[in-house]
């Protein structure tokens, strides 16, 4: 049975019809993407199915007894409560007894005698509801959530009037999720998210969640994630997909493919029929001709296809920028730092090295406030930091995107802008009027749009604006910062196209990069072969565009790593994998010799004692026909002669080492030098034969 079902949905602004006639399903355990071009009616959509529009037509029903639930974009708290106990709002119930046992402690201050006995009784009511709702087992969950959505736990208590919009939007999630509904309604999760909670929001989703979600994401990682359904809302209608997005985007353009050549092939029809009507309409078969025209306006009123929409959402074509040399910019002992307010020291990175060269493109990676933009506003000179120095090599012209456009003119008209940024910043590149309108036409500035001012267009509209500009101004070097913040998918997809390297026709592909939805280059592009320095957390365009990576900690630290976002994040999990191998074997070897001491302190011990190891000294006590495995080999420890604390702290350090061999060996770059591969394979070897023979010696004592 459906959990939810919307009908025949109507809704109309003014004389623009936004839903006409949607209908949608859905089941226990769906996993729905919804997905079209800004402005289209998604989130209208998602309302009117979260019961907070009215639709002009149609209705929406939920199963009896379900719960649908829809993360508001400006959430409202209670200015009394703190980040932890809002989030404890997920838990309606238990948020509440747990505010009036609060109020009861606060009583019991005050109250003594009678009173008093009374309060406690109270108290001891109030403890078993807890209990029976869930009690303190759901701290961990609280705990969980709030973590992975990236609060600290010394941010629990921070009252909700001090939390940033940001916060306040990923304690909205964190409290929506923790409710658990039977329907999950998601509108863009991720726009606060940074990459860590992102990949925490859709392991949730994925593994969790047990109720339906229906989800708006411009997340092209998210959605292949996550969903197993694709609906895709155009000129009014709904369109379905089985899939993924990355499935969605096949499916789509082979049926795009289709329809154009339906098109195409009717348009030809029409075009003959009406050159036979023109012919004949005034000679002996004018009678067969006026026939034939009044069925083919028939055919056009009645039966007329319409030409597909197009997935491109703009077309680029960049002049080629002036050559830098082979060194764009070199940064040596880079270090930044600032007080926080509790007047501590917070160290954004230190002690980076950074060497660009010419064509690399490079991703900024970090948790939310680890010091990217800090980082870029360094290497651009514009912020100085505390220790380290910076080179940038000569003919490097830089255009850089910012993430507020604050300082544009606002009464500028869209395509002046145009003119004036390219006169500005390239002039041997200067635009015509029409130049300058056709621009804008290729980032969808249609018509009267081109004429807006500048300070009267939406966030995303901006964005499309200074891209078209930075992308048109030959720049050898592009910066940007969260540039997809405000697209939708195709754009980004368009931006990342833009931003390929030239092809080289002799390139094999990379069997280790990740799928990715292919995006047709224009005809006659040639790709972009300047540098590229990216601050994202969209994961399917750091893959799509860079080759290297800076990533923060949030602690200080900083890390160059050469590969894509996908290679770094395999390494990050093949080194999870081997710590938590590490940690099971300990923990196994723990319980292994307790069990051995137990058995040796048992009070009957009928066995006969274990002979003790020969020492590597006198290797005539060995039997004959064994080999001594220590040997010949003078720097190995030599277990029999350690004693068991010694053997515990040299066991420790053994598996310390293979761990961190074992990250190094996950990193695909060691793999393409063979001489180092080689040096570690052997080097791990050695330690796991020592380790070995070590953990006999200490399990042969019993612990």
């Amino acid at each position: 049975m459906p959990l939810l079902t919307a009908t025949n949905i109507g809704l109309s602004f003014g004389t623009r019809v936004i839903l006409d006639g949607v209908s949608l399903t859905i089941e226990p355990g769906d996993r729905i993407g919804l997905v079209g071009r800004n402005g289209t009616g998604k989130s209208s959509l998602l309302k009117i199915l979260a019961g907070l529009t009215k639709p002009d037509a149609g209705t929406v029903s939920l199963q009896r007894g379900a719960r649908a639930g829809y993360m508001q974009q400006d959430p409202r708290f209670d200015a009394a409560e703190t980040l932890r106990s809002a989030a404890e709002a997920g838990f309606a119930q238990l948020h509440q007894l747990h505010r009036q046992l609060h109020e009861l402690f606060a009583q019991m201050e005050r109250a003594e005698g009678q009173e008093l006995d009374q309060l406690l009784a109270k108290q001891a009511g109030l403890e078993e509801a807890i209990e029976s709702a869930g009690g303190y087992a759901v701290d961990h969950k609280i705990e969980a959530t709030l973590g992975g959505l990236g609060f600290t736990p010394a941010q629990f208590t921070t009252p909700v009037t001090g939390l940033s919009g940001g916060q306040r939007g990923r304690l909205a999630l964190a409290q929506l999720l923790l409710s658990e509904p039977d329907v999950l309604l998601l509108d863009e999760p991720t726009n606060h998210l940074d990459i860590e909670g992102r990949q925490w929001l859709e392991e949730f989703l994925r593994d969790q969640f047990r109720g339906a979600v229906i989800v708006i994401s411009h997340d092209r990682r998210l959605l292949d994630g996550v969903v197993s359904r694709i609906e895709e809302l155009e000129q009014g209608r709904l369109i379905d997909y089985p899939g993924n997005y990355a499935a969605f985007r096949q499916i789509r353009a082979q049926r795009r493919l289709s329809q154009l050549r339906a098109y195409q092939n009717q348009q030809t029809r029409f075009k003959s029929e009406q050159a036979f009507i023109d012919r004949y309409r005034a000679g002996q078969r004018a009678k067969q001709a006026q026939g034939r025209l009044a069925r083919l306006e028939r055919e056009r009123a009645d039966s007329s296809l319409e030409r597909p929409v197009e997935m491109e959402t703009f077309r680029l074509r960049l002049p080629q920028p002036p050559r830098t040399g082979d060194t764009v910019i070199i940064a040596r002992g880079l270090s930044k730092a600032y007080t926080a307010e509790d007047g501590s020291a917070k160290v954004l990175f230190k002690d980076l090295d950074v060497r660009i060269e010419r064509g690399e493109r490079w991703g900024i990676v970090g948790p939310n406030g680890a010091g990217k933009t800090t980082l870029v506003r360094c290497l651009l000179g514009e912020v100085t930091p505390d220790a380290g120095t910076i080179t940038v090599g000569p003919s490097v012209r830089v255009g850089y995107f910012r993430q507020t456009h604050d300082h544009l003119a606002a009464e500028t008209p869209v395509y002046r802008y145009l003119q004036d940024v390219i006169l500005r910043e390239a002039p041997e590149q200067a635009l015509s009027e029409q130049q300058a309108r056709d621009l804008a036409g290729a980032f969808l500035f249609s018509g009267g749009e081109q004429d807006r001012p500048m300070g009267q267009l939406s966030g995303g509209e901006r964005t499309r604006a200074v891209l078209a500009g930075l992308l048109a101004s030959a720049k050898n070097v592009l910066i940007f910062d969260e540039p997809t913040n405000h697209m939708d998918i195709p754009s980004a997809e368009r931006l990342e196209a833009a931003l390929a390297r030239p092809k080289d026709p002799n390139a094999e592909p990379d069997p280790a990069a990740p799928p990715s939805p292919a995006v047709e280059r224009d005809e006659g592009f040639e790709g972009y072969p300047g540098v590229v320095v990216l601050i994202s957390h969209d994961r399917a365009l750091l893959d799509g565009v860079c080759d290297h990576l800076i990533v923060l900690d949030g602690a200080g630290g900083a890390r160059v790593f050469a590969g894509n976002y996908h290679a770094w994040h395999r390494q990050q999990l093949a080194a999870a994998r081997a710590a938590a191998a590490q940690a099971e074997h300990a923990r196994k070897r723990r319980e292994d010799a307790q069990r051995a001491t137990d058995k040796a302190k048992a009070p009957a011990q009928t066995a006969k004692p274990k002979p003790a190891a020969p020492a590597a000294s006198a290797p005539s006590t060995a039997q004959p026909g064994t080999r001594n495995k220590y040997a010949g080999k003078a720097n190995r420890p030599n277990p029999a002669l350690l004693s068991t604390e010694e053997l515990e702290a040299k066991i420790a350090a053994h598996e310390s080492q293979i761990a961190r061999i074992d990250a190094e060996l996950a990193d695909p770059s060691v793999w393409r030098d063979k001489a180092k591969s080689d040096r570690l394979g052997a080097q791990r070897a050695s330690l796991a034969a020592d380790l070995e023979a070590m953990e006999m010696e200490y399990f042969g004592r019993g612990g």
